[in-house]
């Protein structure tokens, strides 16, 4: 979709140094040989799309099995003081149009040293998962000897030499301080169903029981974006070897992501990807997999209640394996390789022992490994592909029969009037993650696509007049229908839209489709009590408003079958409130004030009908 949006802008060239991934099209189902095969045969359209393209515009691509993109950055790209700008919700160092908020979390104080650099990766791509738009450590020397290993001396070097720029500022202030003993830390497991939900290890049984959890794990999962360096894979190898030197095997299901092909043929050349394997593990493809929904899977029938740990970022319902009744828990991946050994979610490795083939007892010690690799990092396969100088006269197809791409029609311009007689097409109770919004999984493969992938929107949002997912009533026929077939039809009577939520709408993936696909079928705005940072700037950059109640109580006021019009759009300024005017079906009318956080810059995404627009405009094609 980003390279579809690039072409669609008329610029001829990118700006800056810029590479295409494609992490999210690799199911995962026997193993990684087989499953990067069926891959490049199945998405053979979309990675010649995204070769091609890449070529024309000047983009480096890394071809499918190469990694994911957080470890790709990391390996390749990443280095103090450096600004990135990505298109994923984890990786960030610092957030792009955003204004500066209170949600920075810098890591200080002597246990920093104690971590390894992607150690506090993993650190800050989960910080985004509760609420921290970034997380920062300051430049040291695990960070440098990481620099050295993945061939980036120089950059070391020169990092070294300005570390007191890459630090906190003496006698830095902070709006709240927070301590953290490293040393008596317990660990966690997370969940089901939110990555937010923490119990320490030593609770969680107790907790499970009492919730009604299923106690036998089914899956174990290791790796992902999140937990798959060196690091990680030889601590759980570590484990592994533990185990297997007792005859032991793991009870769950066990799979391997490496995060990236580097990190693959190192655990392979070392021996770790063999120790996973000897306890039943299997090695899954360089990409995301069952993290975000690409798993085939085949234990357990949609419905069956069941349970499964990850060490994977979020655990949201029916994320993994589209089963909404699968509690998914999320860990360390030293916590997942023992639990999935023990087979239950009760089990407390730094307490409990399993009992051996043989009828002894066995307790597992702490796991150990290297940090780095002793013999540098081996990196594999060659998967990048450069670009010629000069792509003018290359060619880039897309078949207009296709369902899998389809290029861009600019999004309608704002006609300068207020925005009145709107129908609410669903009024969202409870949690809505960019997952409820633009469910991943199957309908990844029409990424490229924005008609296609646009018949999931909002089809795992729940409907707050009948507590039901993707059943809402049609307004102007009186009948019930699936959400976005009824955006559809307002979309085809020239009817516009509002879509009304309530806390922190959109959390979770920056999935841009979760922006896109509102306004692709006619949405207008966004009301809710309030929004994750990083959707609402999607949102604003599709020319939507995204608004929050002045008051959250006049959530209520909005019924599923109210008018709604916002007034006063000519004169939308920086913190302006936009007024409300709601029309119940008995005529009564109700006003308030909604807030929305655009600057002068995003305004005018609003008046040209988008981001892409405004460039337009701007460049003059």
């Amino acid at each position: 979709m980003a390279m579809l949006q690039f072409i669609s802008s008329g610029l001829p060239r990118v700006a800056v140094p810029s590479t295409i991934h494609c992490d999210h099209l690799i199911e995962a189902q026997s193993g990684g040989t087989e499953d990067l095969a069926r891959a490049k045969e199945t998405n053979k359209e979309v990675y010649n799309f995204l070769a091609s393209s890449g070529s024309k515009y000047g983009v480096g691509f890394w071809k499918p099995g190469s990694g994911i993109i957080h470890q790709i950055i990391l390996e390749n790209y990443a280095y103090p003081g450096v600004l990135l700008i990505g298109t994923d919700s984890h990786t960030p160092n610092i957030p792009w149009e955003l204004k500066c908020p209170k949600v920075i979390v810098e890591y200080f104080g002597p246990g920093v040293d104690s971590i390894s650099c992607t150690g506090m990766g993993t650190i800050c791509n989960m910080g985004a998962e509760i609420g921290a738009t970034t997380s920062v450590f300051p430049f040291n020397d695990r960070m440098y000897e990481y620099l050295v290993s993945t061939n980036r001396k120089g950059i070391a070097d020169l990092a070294k030499q300005y570390r007191q720029m890459l630090a906190a500022d003496a006698k830095a202030e902070y709006d709240q301080l927070i301590e953290i003993d490293l040393s008596t830390l317990e660990p966690h497991v997370n969940g089901p169903f939110t990555p937010d939900l923490a119990h320490p290890i030593s609770q969680l049984g107790e907790a499970a029981r009492k919730a009604g959890w299923p106690l036998d794990i089914k899956v174990g999962l290791i790796g992902s974006c999140t937990n798959s360096s060196y690091e990680d894979m030889s601590h759980a190898a570590s484990l592994a070897k533990q185990a297997s030197s007792k005859g032991l095997r793991s009870k769950a299901q066990f799979t391997v992501t490496p995060g990236s092909e580097q990190i693959r043929a190192t655990i392979e050349r070392d021996g770790q990807a063999q120790a996973l394997r000897d306890i039943g593990g299997v090695v899954l493809a360089n990409a995301c997999g069952p993290c975000i929904g690409q798993w085939k899977r085949t234990d357990v029938k949609k419905g069956e209640k069941n349970t499964i740990v990850s060490s994977y970022n979020r655990n949201f319902t029916a994320r993994n394996d589209a089963n909404p009744a699968t509690h998914a828990f999320v860990t360390s991946p030293e916590l997942v390789t023992a639990m999935a050994i023990a087979g239950r979610l009760d089990f407390n490795p730094l307490t409990d022992s399993l009992k051996a083939p043989d009828g002894s007892t066995f307790k597992f010690q702490p796991p150990s490994g290297d940090t780095l690799p002793q013999r540098g990092f081996d990196p594999g396969e060659d998967t990048y592909q450069g670009f010629p100088k000069d792509g003018k006269k290359l060619k880039v197809d897309v078949d207009p029969k296709s369902n899998r791409l389809q290029l861009l029609e600019p999004f309608d311009k704002w006609d300068g009037k207020d925005l009145t007689d709107m129908l609410v097409l669903i009024k969202i109770k409870g949690k809505c993650t960019t997952d409820h919004i633009s469910p991943a999984g199957p309908w990844l493969k029409y990424r490229g696509h924005l008609d296609n992938i646009s018949n999931n929107m909002c089809i795992g949002a729940i409907n707050s007049e009948n507590g039901e997912a993707n059943k809402i009533k049609n307004l102007l026929t009186g009948e019930y229908g699936k959400t976005p077939d009824v955006a559809r039809y307002y979309k085809s009577k020239g009817k516009k839209w509002v879509a009304v939520g309530e806390d922190n709408y959109g959390e979770g993936s920056s999935r841009e489709h979760a922006a896109l696909e509102p306004r692709h079928l006619g949405g207008r705005a966004i009301i809710v009590k309030s929004f994750a940072r990083i959707h609402e700037t999607n949102l604003k950059k599709q020319g939507l408003l995204p608004l929050t109640f002045e008051n959250p109580a006049d959530y209520d006021k909005i019924k599923p079958d109210s008018r709604i019009s916002l007034l006063g759009l000519k004169e939308l300024a920086p913190g302006k409130p936009v007024v409300c005017e709601v029309t119940q079906t008995d005529g009564k009318k109700v006003r308030f004030n909604l807030r929305h956080t655009m600057n002068e810059g995003q305004i005018t995404w609003f008046r040209a009908g988008s981001a892409l627009n405004r460039m337009k405009e701007i460049s003059g094609k």
